[in-house]
């Protein structure tokens, strides 16, 4: 398992909470809070504008 630091959970206005990681490698990593083993990656930018087109209300479906 590679080493990520994860930031604080991200909750919107459901119950749906995220959390956000990096590595040393610049890989990126997207988990549901509580469940950081099961996890996404990608690179930071891919899931940097998923974030931000969660954020803006564009795809909170996906969570």
């Amino acid at each position: 398992m590679p080493d990520i630091t994860w930031e604080d959970p991200y909750c919107g206005e459901g119950a749906s909470c995220f959390r956000l990681g990096t590595d040393a490698d610049g890989n990126a990593y997207i988990s549901l809070a509580g469940d950081e083993e099961t996890y996404l990656t990608d690179s930071r930018e891919a899931l940097r504008a998923l974030i931000l087109g969660i954020k803006a209300g564009e795809a909170d479906h996906l969570l």
